[in-house]
């Protein structure tokens, strides 16, 4: 009984003389209550570079922050404070496995507070208590970082415009350029898309006077002549954002006209288009889609009579592709046929009955420039022409 006793009054001694019981624990486990826990991603013992790091991760993207830890007597930069311990540590991780941060961290404990209970630096690959803490080593603080300044807006020069060119048969918004010509001098100003807005310049002619074609495949072209420093005539009017609007209704082609493909192009020594072909080509079925009756005959040309390599589609069907292609010789009028038939073929393929088309090859025979002048590459080309409407 006695020794009993004795056994419990020792243990009693025990507890009551070990100094501060509840500081003896790790300190993981007290500051834990706390529920803080800060995701950090840089010290700095000089505060102008804590700043301009945490420019730097602003610039990222990122929420960073920064404060002075007085328990290290650095200033900690950070993205994020949360209570979730996992959360914290997931976010370190994945800083120093994603991005430039490969030294983030997990500081647990509150920063920024004054005579706050000093925390713990935590690896977030080990989950240990970090030790010792390094000033951040960056060699991009020599100058301060800067926001982007903004791009300055500039007005561009001239007075506003918008071409507004529809279909005359069905009001349909059709897309095309307007050239704009200096009548006084005879020479072209510049060009301009449609059904935007736009700005032309000044003729900086005697009269003013600008006239305004039209150039839209599949239509007649149209024209307006203005007075440029006082645009007026027939419905043109002024639209709320003080731009004048010049409207184009535009024809079909009709019996007779023949159109030049401009914006139709192959690849070199091939009878397939290449695929900034599509719009205008498109342009075409549309306008035989709309008109049923219409019958149209497909003129190829080269540039010069020399036979050679010619590179035709395969069983791919791509018209728009080297993919599958398959390579053979020829003259340059089969070259020019094969550069028609490519264009009817494709309307086939999108519906179009064979009999409503013809093709025509001329090889080099009807040339716009000789075959070594500095514009020849324009001898290559496919125009259309209207048999019926």
């Amino acid at each position: 009984m006695e020794t009993r006793w004795l056994v419990s009054w020792l243990a009693l001694l025990v507890f009551w003389f070990t100094p501060n019981y509840a500081s003896a624990r790790p300190r993981v486990e007290s500051i834990n209550s706390d529920g803080h826990f800060v995701v950090v991603i840089g010290a700095f013992a000089v505060q102008k570079n804590a700043e301009r790091f945490t420019s730097r991760a602003k610039l990222q993207h990122y929420d960073a922050k920064y404060e002075f830890n007085p328990d290290r007597s650095l200033y900690y930069v950070y993205t994020l404070t949360t209570a979730d311990k996992t959360q914290a540590m997931n976010e370190a991780r994945r800083l120093r496995d994603e991005t430039s941060f490969t030294d983030a961290w997990v500081y647990q404990g509150t920063i920024g507070v004054p005579d706050h209970e000093p925390g713990l630096d935590l690896n977030p690959v080990t989950e240990t208590v970090v030790q010792q803490v390094d000033e951040t080593k960056t060699d991009d603080l020599v100058e301060e970082i800067k926001e982007p300044e903004p791009t300055p807006v500039v007005t561009p020069e001239g007075k506003k415009f918008y071409f507004r060119m529809v279909n005359a048969t069905n009001n349909n918004q059709v897309n095309g350029e307007v050239e704009a010509i200096d009548i006084d001098r005879a020479r072209k100003i510049t060009t301009l898309k449609s059904n935007e807005p736009v700005y032309l310049v000044s003729p900086k002619n005697n009269s003013g006077k600008v006239s305004l074609v039209t150039n839209a495949f599949g239509y007649r072209k149209a024209q307006v002549d203005i007075d440029y420093n006082n645009p007026s005539g027939d419905n043109i009017t002024q639209d709320a954002n003080d731009g004048v609007v010049v409207p184009f209704e535009l024809v079909r082609l009709r019996k007779g006209d023949i159109v030049v493909m401009y914006n139709v192009f192959f690849f070199k020594d091939a009878a397939i288009m290449m695929p900034e072909s599509k719009y205008e080509v498109n342009s075409l079925l549309e306008m035989m889609k709309e008109n049923p009756k219409c019958k149209i005959r497909i003129h190829g040309h080269t540039n010069g009579n020399s036979s050679g390599k010619i590179i035709y589609m395969g069983d791919s069907q791509n018209f728009f592709s080297l993919d599958g292609s398959r390579d053979s010789s020829g003259s340059a009028k089969a070259l020019s046929e094969a550069r028609a038939n490519i264009i009817r073929d494709y309307l086939i393929s999108s519906g179009i009955e064979p009999a409503r088309m013809e093709v025509k090859a001329w090889g080099g025979k009807k040339s716009l420039y000789d075959k070594d002048s500095a514009r020849a590459k324009e001898n290559v080309r496919v125009e259309v022409e209207i048999l019926e409407e």
